[in-house]
């Protein structure tokens, strides 16, 4: 029986550091930073592939599910907007990070109507339309992006 005790320690040990490093786990969400797309491809199980251009990069995940999720870097190294498609919502908590706790007052007045969702506010604009398997959006935070990048060109 005392053979058992180092061993649960261990366990314990071990399930703490679980615990710990689970809240540091980062997406690479609107506004942060691009390093952390590798976590979002992980965590959707998606294939990726870049292109570049002289003002950004533009990251595409493709997920087995047939979501398509663009997520466009500034030269600085920071995620400045994120479009998708697909047969359904992905999950924005995950691609919005802290912007998404912003949207949720004014996209609970805007679900009332029908149509798409469109919200702006001062540093932020989402836009999100569609149906049962065929929705897309977009989000982008103005002030990020680069010289030479116009908004429409997040799609």
């Amino acid at each position: 029986m005392a053979a058992s005790c180092p061993r649960s320690s261990l366990i314990l040990w071990f399930a703490l550091l679980l615990m710990l490093a689970a809240p540091m786990a980062a997406f690479a969400a609107l506004g942060e930073n691009e390093s952390s797309i590798q976590v979002d491809q992980t965590q959707m199980q998606a294939t990726r592939s870049i292109t570049r251009t002289a003002t950004h990069a533009v990251h595409e995940l493709q997920t087995p599910a047939g979501h398509v999720i663009r997520e466009y870097v500034s030269p600085s190294g920071t995620v400045f907007g994120i479009a998708w498609q697909g047969p359904s919502k992905p999950d924005l908590k995950q691609l919005l990070g802290s912007h998404f706790d912003e949207l949720q007052p004014p996209a609970q007045t805007a679900r009332m109507r029908r149509g798409p969702v469109v919200i702006r506010q001062h540093g932020l604009v989402f836009e999100m339309s569609g149906h049962m398997r065929a929705f897309a959006g977009r989000a982008y935070i103005p002030q990020l992006l680069p010289a030479g990048v116009e908004a429409d060109s997040i799609r």
